[in-house]
This record gives C-alpha cells, structure tokens and sequence, in this order.
C-alpha cells in the first residue's frame, strides 16, 4: 500500500522536499508530542453501511461490513436511495466518548468519509451523498467534536481521499462505471503509470470532492488527527497535493502514515501497521508508529462476526506496542441504530477495569533499552520498569540484563515485594511473593540508577522456568540478502523472500536457566511446491528436518516438532539455515518454539 514513485512524481517530490513538507517537518516532534502522550485511542468505523450489520438482501458480504457497497456491487443509486433511511436514533455522542474514555483512551478518530464516499456530516460538497440527504437530521462529527473536546480527548477524522465508489472519476467503482482502481483492475494496478491519460479524471475528483472536504472538515471542526488510507490508488503525486492542501490549511494537524509514503520514505507524522495486527514487526528505537486493531475481524458493523477477542488480547497488545514505542488505536463498529454491540460494550468496560489500575504502566511511557524477555515485555517512565509478564515463571521471575541498582520492587496494586535479589545475568524475583492473577500482572521496578549502558537490544533470554519460550523470525537477525516482514496479522508475522542458499536467520540468545528443551517450528506455506531440507542448529546441536514440497498449501500455521535438545546457561546461537530449497521460496517462517521438557 504505498506508490513506486516515477519521473511524474519527481516535480511533486522536489517541491515538498525542498519546500512546504520541510518546512512542516521542523514541527513534527511538537506536534506530534500530544499524540505520544495519549498512546492509546479509539477508531471508530461507522456510517450507512452499520445499518446492514453486512447482509444486503439477505446475502451475507465479505470480512470487512464497511466494504458492502463494493463486494455486492450495489448499484450508487441504489445505496443512497437506501441511504436516505440511515436514522441512528439511539446514537449518544457523550455515551461513546465516555466508553472510550473509561477504557482508558485519549483519542478518538471517527470515519468522516470512507470508501463508499458518503460523508457522515452535512458536506457542501457532494451534498446528496451526505448525512444531509438522510433521515438524520442531526450532525454527529459536530457532536463527537464536542464531546471529546469536554472530556480532554484529542478528535480526529478518517477520510479515505483515494477510493471513492460514489465520485464518477474516483478510482474503486468498476460496476457503475470504468473506472480503474476496482477488483476489475482496469489499467493494473499502477493504471495512472500505465494510462496517464486517466489521470484528468482522477484530478478532477481530487480538486472537486477530496480536498474541499478536507478542508471543510479542518474549518469546521477543527480536528487534532487526520487519518487516511489506500495511497496506492492515486499516484505520489495527487497524494502530495492533498497532504500539501492540509499542511496548508493547518500546519499543526497530526497526518498518520497512510497518505503519501514510498517503500523507503513515509511523508505523514507517524507509521502504521498492518490492519488487525498480533504481532509487531521491529522498528527502529525511537519511531513513531500506531497500530489498529479492531475487536473482532470487521472494522464496520458486522452481524455476522461473532469472533471478538477476550479483553485479555488487547491488554497485551497494547502492552507489547507501548514496549515497542507505539500506540494502539482500537477500532469498534456501532450499529446503525447508533448503538453499540455488546460484545464491544464489554471489551470496552473489561479494559476500563484493568486500565484503572495499571494505566500508568501504558499511559505516557516508553520502551525499555533492556534485551526481550521470554515472559512478556517492559515499559518505562524515567527511572520506573514496569513488567508485563504474560508467562509466569515456575519459580523466580528473572529480569535479563537488568544489573542497574534498584531501590524497591512492587506490584502496581501497591503490593511490595521484599524478597529479590540482584545478580550477574539479572534482576531475580521469587514467584511465590506475587500472588495477584491478574490478566496481565504488572510488576514495578523503581531504580535508584538510570540504565545507560543497554545490552545489545538483539539478544533474546530463554529460561528453562517459563512454558513457552517463543522467538519470532521478526526480530531474528537476517543472513545474507534481506528477506521482508509479514504485516503481523494472524499467521503473518513471518519473514518472506527467503529465495538462496545463502540467506538464513540467527538468534542471539542467552540461557537464564538451562535445562532440556522440546524444540517446535511454526510456518506458512501458502504457495505450492515451496518447501526443502533445512537444519536448525541450537547451541552447536544441529536438528535436520524436511518440509515437504507436495504438501498441502494453506493460510493458516503449520507446527513441526524437531526433537529436545539440551541447552545449557549462557549464551547460545540458534541458526535456521536451508540445504535446499523447492519451489520459487522456502516457506514462511514464524517462530522457533522451546518448551521445557
């Protein structure tokens, strides 16, 4: 999702650089500064799509309720004529900004205008695709605005600029008309390098529809955040000229990472994962970077998902991303009606509860320089650790690297812990002097010394005391030419490329408590024929092991298990090399598992 910049893109990547984007970028630590603090935010996608909870005449849509339009090809009269019905009575402005609230949430970005293009406030622009043309006589931005503004949230908006499945000259709407940018592909998928001829078309929807909404929003509500999404359907380009109009229209506007970005440059303020993220591909210390996931797999209403997660899950991923720099923007779905699903209610008041006692641990923080840790992760605020253990030890609960003098240990709860002690390979804290069960207990180390010499950030612990000891292929390192992360969806958090003989992976680890170990490789094989022989060497034991290349092709994880080998305490290399390799790739790793035998 971002544009291969070419000769047209030049002029447009010249005059930002040298002029409106530098000048923008001296303030984007400032500005960006309130968006730091407040770590953690609520998305909302919602509009008249949610009145379908995604069945249209009885047939169910696709995985994403807000796509309806699109997946069964709604003719664009037909969906504003169902539209003008779209009346969300039981919608409560103060009530939704209360629940994210309470939940512990700072932000809250809401969609102004998603892909079906009907903007859910009163545009001048487009008007009879606006909530202007609906049986709501009311304006909920306004409402919202107000709202967030009353109880110290920061407001923003979700406005998709380049698929628009209204606009007649937008890209995404290949039934009603020609357009490129839909799942016909008309003009490939880069259709303004193949057809720039095209391009008037696209420029016209640009300057009469994209940015006089954006700056309709800006002066009208006057918004912290704006969020944005599908750069790659317009080209760099037209995806400068909106990011310009806004810097123009208010320097001071938050820009996440999904307007105008390259493979090797992002020109928004931050970074953003992949939709519905699990795990976390590395960033460089000190990026900024927000990741959205939403509680079950729709971002828009959906009736027919009733995979929600256990608030348990976002507790650690807000944890692990607060451990890693980044924030953590939650998306819900409300209904039509202007309620919202139970499920999500829940979620909601289940995080409300945990965060009242342990917001300080993910509020306001920062990464650890500290190496990772196999029971969970570590946050920090000046010379506080805080550790968010996800596996307990069977017996002490050690803390790699950490050999700075500490002056007291405690639970959150305000539970102190009197039994620890300080030693060569960490900080040791008996597990049987921490009785909470919390979902995530967080335990706080308060220092007496700042750390100001890290362990190298790669190293990875094991300990033969905790059940699972994973080590993901995302933060191994890399052998020989760099093969790509997935986007850390489920079963994606893989590395991929992995083409010769001579490119491997490498885990630096060192063994707190060594002991005999079950040894397990989890992958993805989802292209035929991959597959070959390959050796995964633990501490000078090498565990030859075949991947079979006829075998079965499939999205989800597959887990081999290799054997048990003996590692002792101290450091230890574990390198996956391959010996052959079928197909066009090996298939795609995701971790190493070691399990206590």
């Amino acid at each position: 999702m971002f544009n291969d910049a070419t000769a047209r893109d030049k002029n447009a990547i010249v005059e930002a650089e040298t002029g409106w984007w530098k000048q923008a970028a001296l303030t984007r630590e400032q500005r960006l500064e309130k968006w730091k603090v407040a770590s953690f935010g609520m998305f909302v996608h919602w509009g008249v799509y949610s009145q379908y909870g995604n069945i249209w005449k009885g047939r169910p849509g696709g995985s994403y309720a807000e796509h309806l339009m699109r997946v069964m090809k709604i003719p664009r009269t037909e969906y504003l004529d169902s539209a003008r019905r779209f009346n969300p009575l039981k919608f409560d402005a103060e009530e939704w900004v209360l629940l994210a609230k309470n939940a512990g949430m700072r932000y809250f970005i809401i969609t102004a205008k998603h892909h079906d293009g009907f903007a859910m406030y009163p545009s001048a622009f487009s008007s009879d695709y606006s909530l202007s043309s609906t049986a709501f006589k009311r304006d909920p931005l306004a409402e919202l605005a107000a709202a967030c503004h009353k109880h110290g949230l920061l407001f923003g908006f979700y406005y998709s600029h380049a698929f628009d499945w209204e606009h007649p000259d937008a890209p995404g709407n290949d039934w009603d008309y020609s357009n490129p940018g839909g799942d016909k592909l008309l003009g490939g998928t880069n259709w303004f390098d193949k057809h720039p001829e095209w391009l008037t078309k696209a420029r016209h929807y640009v300057d009469q529809k994209a940015i006089p909404q954006i700056e309709e929003l800006i002066q009208r509500y006057h918004p912290d955040l704006l969020w944005f999404d599908t750069p790659h359907k317009l080209p760099l380009s037209e995806n400068l000229r909106i990011l310009k109009a806004i810097r123009t229209a208010d320097p001071n506007i938050i820009v996440n990472g999904r307007l105008a970005r390259t493979e090797e440059k992002n020109y928004g303020d931050y970074l953003n994962t992949a939709d519905r993220p699990e795990e976390y591909y590395p960033v460089a210390f000190g990026a900024y970077w927000e990741a959205i996931p939403t509680t079950n797999e729709s971002y828009g209403y959906s009736s027919t998902d009733k995979s929600h997660k256990p608030t348990a899950h976002f507790i650690k991923l807000l944890a692990k991303a607060r451990a890693m720099g980044g924030n953590i923007l939650m998306n819900i779905g409300p209904k039509g009606d202007g309620s919202i699903d139970s499920a999500d209610v829940s979620i909601l008041k289940g995080l409300g509860h945990w965060m009242r006692g342990s917001s300080e641990s993910v509020i306001a923080v920062g990464p650890s320089r500290l190496p990772r840790q196999p029971w969970g992760v570590i946050t920090q605020r000046k010379n506080t650790l805080y550790l968010h253990v996800f596996e307990r030890p069977l017996r002490d609960l050690i803390v790699g690297g950490l050999i700075a003098k500490v002056n007291s240990v405690s639970l959150l709860s305000g539970e102190t812990i009197r039994k620890y002690r300080s030693e060569k390979d960490g900080l040791h804290i008996p597990i049987d002097q921490i009785t909470s069960q919390e979902d995530d207990l967080v335990v706080v180390v308060q220092l007496k010394d700042t750390i100001t010499n890290p362990i190298n950030p790669d190293l990875m612990y094991v300990d033969h005391n905790i059940n699972k000891n994973r080590l993901l292929t995302f933060y191994a390192k890399q052998i020989g030419s760099p093969m790509k992360f997935g986007d850390g969806k489920r079963n994606r958090y893989y590395v991929t490329g992995w083409t010769s003989l001579s490119q491997g992976l490498r885990w630096e680890t060192d063994v707190l408590n060594g002991g005999r170990f079950k040894v397990a490789i989890r992958y993805v094989k989802d292209v035929a024929g991959t597959g070959g022989k390959l050796g995964l060497n633990l501490g000078g034991k090498n565990m030859d092991f075949t991947i079979d290349p006829s075998s079965a092709v499939s999205l989800h994880d597959n887990q081999l298990e290799l054997g048990t080998v003996l590692l002792p305490k101290g450091k230890q290399v574990i390198e996956l090399h391959a010996h052959t390799i079928a197909g066009p790739e090996m298939v795609k790793f995701l971790e190493v598992i070691l399990l206590p035998e």
